[in-house]
This record gives structure tokens, C-alpha cells and sequence, in this order.
């Protein structure tokens, strides 16, 4: 892998994280402006905190995605053997 190849996947790495943290703050934004306009239509104040709890479900709900899709760009590494420590060998390899 030369440098520039370093440099483009170093990149790519940095904006797929870059894009979870801000997924999570406009999933959190939408659902205040969801309860936002809830609130003002309808008169009633909860609806704010409805909106509100929306949102932060969908930011857990993006965490969530994203960490098993990094389980399972990992699993891919799980039987190779350079990954593996010698000490934690099971039995069935002697």
C-alpha cells in the first residue's frame, strides 16, 4: 500500500466516524424540532419531550447500527491467524 492509498483510507476512516457523530446530533435536532412543532400545535407541552425522546432514540438507534456493522467488518478477521494470540489457542488445536 503506497501513500497515497494510506491517505485516502485514513480519510475515508476519519469521515465514517465524522458521519456517526453528526448523525446522532441532527437525529437528536430533528426530534426537538419534531417536539418543537408538536408543542406548538397542539398546546400540549409534553409533546416537546416526546419529540425530544424520539430523537435521542434514533441516536441510539444509529449507534447501535453502526457498532454491528464494525462487528461485522471485524468477524471477517476473527480466523486469521495473524490476529490470533497463541496464548488463547483453544484445545482443539493440540
Amino acid at each position: 500500500m503506497n501513500k497515497r492509498q494510506k491517505i485516502i483510507k485514513s480519510g475515508v476512516e476519519a469521515a465514517d466516524s465524522l458521519s456517526l457523530g453528526i448523525s446522532i446530533v441532527v437525529a437528536v435536532l430533528i426530534g426537538v424540532g419534531i417536539g418543537y412543532l408538536l408543542k406548538k400545535y397542539t398546546g400540549f407541552g409534553f409533546l416537546f419531550w416526546v419529540g425530544v425522546f424520539i430523537g435521542v432514540a434514533a441516536a441510539i438507534l444509529n449507534i447501535y447500527k453502526a457498532y454491528k456493522s464494525q462487528l461485522k467488518a471485524y468477524e471477517e478477521y476473527k480466523d486469521d491467524i495473524r490476529y490470533k494470540n497463541p496464548k488463547f489457542q483453544d484445545d482443539d488445536d493440540e
